[in-house]
């Protein structure tokens, strides 16, 4: 009973039935104990859980999503990281894992990479932008310098480094609103932060 437990995290052995699978033997690697402790982790927890189980199908190779999910839920059970910047780097970083990795190195549109400032993130173009051809592009957000650069690390940090900074409030607000958008906007699913009770 433990090992099916919400949230827990172990080896199964399981054996495939005539319409199921059936559960042979386990071991509990991780139950993020924190996390049932604590309302506010647990509604984030569960918030990541939902989207992760709207993208990924049975018998499917996920195993970088896998890790995502559990360094997220890491983060999430054993430290005191901003609950909304963990959330929104999940968010981002799941994208990229899924094909929708935004691009980061010249403006989405014009192509150019040098002498620009990319101070706006275009949903329509699927990247940064410049200031020139953001102001062709009504639904682009301008962000600030700490933010852009969130955004590129983010895209490119290795798994274990993923959560190994922090922003601004400021910031935090801007990656968090490109982060939910972008996430909805592919995923074509209105995604909220729902309260348990």
């Amino acid at each position: 009973m433990a090992a099916t437990q919400f949230l827990c995290f172990g080896d199964y052995v399981i054996y495939q039935g005539a319409s199921s699978y059936s559960i042979n033997s386990c071991e509990v690697n991780e139950v993020f104990y924190n996390l049932r402790i604590d309302l506010d982790k647990l509604q984030y927890a569960t918030h990541i859980t939902k989207i992760i189980n709207d993208v990924t199908d049975e018998n499917q190779n996920t195993y970088k999503i896998l890790q995502l999910f559990l360094n997220t839920l890491y983060v999430l059970s054993e430290t005191d990281k901003d609950l909304d910047l963990t959330i929104s780097i999940f968010k981002l970083k799941l994208m990229c894992l899924l094909g929708f990795t935004p691009i980061i190195d010249k403006c989405s549109n014009c192509n150019q990479s040098e002498n620009v400032v990319l101070n706006h993130f275009s949903f329509r173009d699927n990247g940064l932008k410049c200031e020139a051809c953001s102001r062709q592009d009504k639904g682009a957000i301008e962000i600030s310098e700490a933010t852009m650069t969130a955004i590129k690390y983010i895209v490119l940090a290795p798994p274990k480094k993923l959560f190994s900074f922090n922003l601004s409030e400021q910031a935090t607000k801007e990656l968090q609103i490109i982060s939910n958008l972008y996430l909805n906007e592919k995923l074509d699913k209105e995604y909220k932060l729902e309260k348990l009770f």
